[in-house]
């Protein structure tokens, strides 16, 4: 174990958890019947509980000795879903905000895209609990996940120029997913990239923040 990078990593990682799961919550019980409050409390939920799975196993492989292999495997599959999920949430949200119902096109296709991600994630070549996971299925299943942050990233810039609150959402949906492909084309060369999914979590902790204050609105 490193001390020195394990220990920050894994303060950061505990609190982000806490803060998620603990915004979540509190989003859904303040939505008094505003369901884009509502959707954005279902949707931090998810998205911290989702990351649990991953996170969890992660901090305990640099505290406690073990084989945490099958366990952060089995955690990424579950976040690959919830992850993909949260972007299908987003789009309900952003509809429900703008009353936006002239780009079901985009919706439609951003819901194929997801059940394409989410099969594509279950395919037993992914050997999600192997040590030597291909990097090819990790970029195959990325390909349409990829898609819709750009589909996402498009319609919060259009629909939400005049939000004061969430005029920037597009550009921390752009920023995650640049991070994280970086550590998706990369990491399994130059270990250190795995580094990018820090501020690729920063990028959702500003997108909860933005949810927070829609609330207090």
């Amino acid at each position: 174990m490193k001390l020195m990078p394990a220990l920050p990593e894994s303060i950061f990682d505990v609190c982000y958890l806490v803060f998620a799961i603990i915004s979540g919550i509190v989003l859904i019980r303040k939505a008094e019947g505003r369901k884009d409050i509502r959707l954005m409390g279902i949707a931090t939920l998810l998205l911290g509980c989702g990351d649990a799975f991953h996170l969890i196993p992660r901090v305990l492989n640099y505290w406690l000795a073990g084989d945490y292999t099958a366990a952060l495997g089995i955690g990424k599959l579950i976040t690959s879903l919830t992850m993909t999920v949260f972007y299908v949430l987003l789009e309900q949200i952003r509809i429900n905000r703008y009353h936006d119902d002239q780009k079901q096109s985009y919706t439609y296709l951003i819901w194929i895209l997801s059940v394409i991600r989410i099969a594509l994630c279950f395919f037993p070549q992914n050997a999600w609990t192997s040590a030597e996971a291909p990097v090819s299925w990790g970029i195959y299943r990325n390909i349409p996940f990829t898609l819709i942050g750009i589909l996402t990233v498009y319609l919060w810039y259009k629909d939400a120029k005049e939000d004061e609150i969430f005029r920037y959402l597009y550009l921390a949906v752009l920023l995650s997913f640049a991070f994280y492909l970086i550590v998706v084309l990369l990491a399994h060369k130059v270990p250190l990239m795995g580094m990018f999914m820090l501020p690729k979590t920063i990028m959702y902790i500003w997108i909860i923040l933005m949810f927070r204050k829609a609330e207090s609105r």
